[in-house]
């Protein structure tokens, strides 16, 4: 088991490294069967792990190469694959495959195209190695990684101006999160004096076995009135804050589309976006102990959810509404884990990677028949010339819009209905954001189908001419994706209401001493946050969430969502214009993106270029340059010209310093004697 777990992992980079360095001599055809077949076998050999370990029950936690060891701290390569990180496994290597194959086809006439294989094969390995984790040291590893690659990825087209400034916004946007969480794993090295997920929940006494943890507070955490847990909870929330992409620090992913699509479908869709999800649901034990930390993650989550919709509302960027649509869901998944709705965000995660990858790939099948036009307002009629791309983009919608069937009514569903339960004090708020944010969604995503796929066809003569079906390297991985979007959502019995996350026996000791234990995937505390285990008791099969899904009012939100849309772009446009006009101060408001990125340019990026420039002027220039080390060369120059007036060549002159000498001599021993 271990071979094949670092077949997994090391599959992709080997691929990556050879078609980055080798990729001019092997050719681009060798250089995309490569990647694509490492990818490939990743998968295969995930859905046998997932066989062995969700089937089965063989949970493995495994080091598998020590890297270093300080006192009792070792840093070590190791593997912790349970019903969790296989789920991930899955699903990573499943859309990175899609991508892989669709990037074939809409990459196929660009210069770059081995060295962008070379970078999503490396993307494909930076995510496995931080899902397959055991251990924080590599976890940050894999977390840095991902976002160097996606740096690389975003600005892949780096002679343009504005891809350069969108990779440069993605990386230090990115790196404000990640300060939090590296500090968060600092704190646990301090408290906990390890870096294994399993130890580090034994010591902190956060277990399931263990209870809420009592460790005697330090003057910091008492000073600012926390625990343990929630200082590491918050610190570790600040870089999936960066990573999911939620307010305040989401601003770089609607950017980020400056890449090319099939990056947008690759990072937005089940990779980099989804790793802040993953890490809160891995470290529930932890969060469970917090409800400080939750209500904060619910007030996050929803804010981003209905917020972020709200903009995608005014995009006319094809990728750009999908995009927003992205920072909406991933709010969704965040309101699930502030819900202690771990399993039902992991599920989100899941059938949104399907459904968001669909449209992604959808909105570059249509920018290829449109000759990389991406405005909708030049778009209109594409169903009749793309009538895959159409089905496949509608299904999406449905499943993103949560109508019932398909897979994104039941994972939102769900966390809606868990959000309800929830006791929490923020639950209240979250819960009204997310029911608005049903209407907002199917707004935004059917005023996105009507204009590019129906009504009049408003692109120039020419390519109108030419317009057609993408080719079959393009619409294959639009249907293979199309299945998932309508099936996945029909496992919310064992993965959400069931026992998939539940108790398993872990084979190796937590702690010295132990043979087998007891751990959990994902940790709930029923008593305190019980909103799960009321969804299961009113649980009555997949046909009964349907038919209650029918009768809900996030239902009937959605179905009003789409009449307002049908009605506004297709029935009478005239109202879009009527809207503009009675309130262009809201769609000032939500185009100008709440002015959050004029607000950081002017007072975070402008203020920290001022501070530099005046530390420079000040510091550097008046008080190093001019006091030190210029004004250390003019004392000395100063005082060689005052010794060189002494020295005139003149006789009379050194005798007269000599008379003058004795008698200043003479005058202090007289002085002296008259004293004593």
């Amino acid at each position: 088991m271990g071979l094949m777990l670092l077949l997994i992992v090391l599959a992709p980079l080997l691929a990556s490294l050879v078609a980055g360095l080798f990729g001019q001599r092997i050719g681009k055809t060798w250089s995309h069967r490569i990647t694509t077949g490492s990818v490939a076998l990743s998968f295969i050999l995930s859905l046998f792990v997932f066989k062995v370990v969700a089937l089965d029950g063989a949970i493995l936690n495994q080091n598998v190469y020590l890297w270093a060891e300080v006192d009792s701290i070792k840093m070590q390569f190791g593997f912790l694959i349970d019903n969790l990180s296989v789920l991930m496994m899955v699903v990573v290597t499943f859309v990175s495959l899609m991508v892989h194959i669709y990037t074939i086809g809409y990459m196929q006439d660009d210069p770059g195209y081995t060295r962008f294989f070379s970078y999503i094969s490396l993307f494909t390995f930076s995510m496995l190695l931080l899902v397959m984790s055991n251990n924080f040291l590599q976890l940050f590893f894999g977390w840095e990684l991902v976002g160097l690659v996606s740096y690389l990825l975003i600005g892949f087209w780096y002679t343009k101006e504005t891809a350069a400034y969108a990779s440069m916004k993605a990386f230090i946007v990115n790196r404000i999160g990640d300060f939090g969480f590296i500090l968060g794993i600092a704190v646990i090295l301090i408290y906990a004096n390890s870096l294994d997920y399993i130890q580090v929940f034994d010591r902190l006494e956060v277990s399931v076995v263990g209870g809420k943890g009592d460790l005697p507070l330090d003057p910091v955490t008492q000073a600012l009135g926390l625990s343990h847990q929630d200082l590491i909870a918050l610190l570790l929330f600040i870089g999936a804050m960066g990573k999911s992409a939620q307010v305040p620090l989401h601003v770089w992913l609607p950017d980020s589309m400056e890449g090319p699509t099939p990056i947008s479908a690759l990072i937005h869709a089940a990779t980099m976006v989804t790793a802040g999800i993953f890490l809160v649901a891995r470290m529930s034990p932890i969060y469970e102990q917090s409800d400080m930390v939750l209500n904060f993650i619910l007030i996050i989550g929803a804010t981003t959810a209905f917020f972020m919709g709200l903009v995608a509302i005014v995009q006319t960027d094809i990728k750009r509404v999908v995009a927003y649509s992205t920072l909406s869901q991933l709010g969704y998944m965040t309101v699930a884990l502030g819900a202690s709705a771990y399993s039902a965000a992991i599920f989100h995660l899941m059938t949104h990677a399907f459904f968001k990858a669909l449209l992604f790939l959808a909105a570059g099948s249509v920018i290829i028949a449109m000759h990389h036009e991406q405005d909708m307002r030049k778009m209109g009629g594409l169903r009749r010339h793309m009538p895959i791309t159409y089905w496949t983009a509608v299904i999406g919608a449905l499943a993103l819009c949560g109508i019932p069937v398909f897979s994104g009514f039941f994972s939102k569903d769900v966390i809606i209905e868990a959000v309800h339960h929830s006791e929490l004090p923020a639950a209240g708020y979250a819960y009204i954001l997310v029911l608005l944010g049903v209407i907002v969604t199917a707004f935004y995503t059917f005023r996105m189908i009507f204009m590019v796929f129906h009504g009049d066809e408003r692109m120039d003569d020419e390519t109108l001419v030419h317009l057609k079906e993408s080719p079959k390297v393009v619409t294959w991985p639009l249907i293979l994706l199309a299945i998932p979007t309508v099936m996945a959502g029909f496992f919310i019995g064992p993965l959400v209401m069931g026992d998939y996350f539940s108790q398993v026996l872990l084979p190796v000791p937590a702690t010295a001493g132990e043979g087998m234990r007891d751990v959990t995937t994902i940790m709930v505390n029923a008593e305190r946050h019980e909103a799960i285990t009321l969804l299961r008791e009113s649980y009555t099969g997949v046909l009964g969430f349907i038919g209650h899904g029918l009768l809900s009012l996030p239902f009937w939100l959605a179905l009003a969502g789409i009449g307002l849309a049908w009605w506004v772009y297709l029935k009478d446009d005239s109202v879009a214009d009527k809207a503009h006009d009675k309130l262009p101060w809201l769609y000032r408001l939500l185009d100008n993106k709440y002015y959050l990125d004029n607000f950081n340019q002017k007072f975070f990026a402008n203020g920290v270029v001022y501070l530099g420039t005046s530390l420079w002027s000040f510091v550097d220039r008046l008080l190093i340059d001019g006091l030190i080390v210029n004004g250390v060369g003019r004392a000395i120059g100063w005082g060689a010209g005052w010794a060189r007036r002494v020295q005139t060549g003149y006789l009379y002159h050194y005798a007269f310093a000599m008379v003058l000498g004795l008698a200043l001599m003479l005058g202090w021993i007289l002085l002296a004697l008259r004293s004593s």
